[in-house]
């Protein structure tokens, strides 16, 4: 697609970006270019880090409802 591009023709292409932009406003347009290609891989990185749950230390017991009481210790059912 790109592979007859020379020299001559990107020097081109660099000179219409100047005129139609300007000059300062070139860097603008890269650095909020470049931060939206960042926010999105971040944003990537996001949706697929929360599909899958983190799995429980090893061996830490996984409470059930009604197993332990609010201190965190056991229930004794008789002394």
């Amino acid at each position: 697609m790109f592979g007859d591009l020379s020299f001559s023709h990107i020097l081109i292409l660099l000179l219409v970006l100047v005129l139609v932009f300007g000059a300062k406003r070139i860097p603008e347009i890269g650095s909020s270019l470049g931060q939206g290609i960042k926010e999105f891989k971040r944003s990537l990185k996001d949706a697929t880090g929360d599909d899958l749950p983190a799995p429980p230390p090893r061996g830490a017991q996984t409470p059930t409802s009604g197993s332990l009481s609010s201190g965190g210790d056991p229930k004794r059912l008789s002394d």
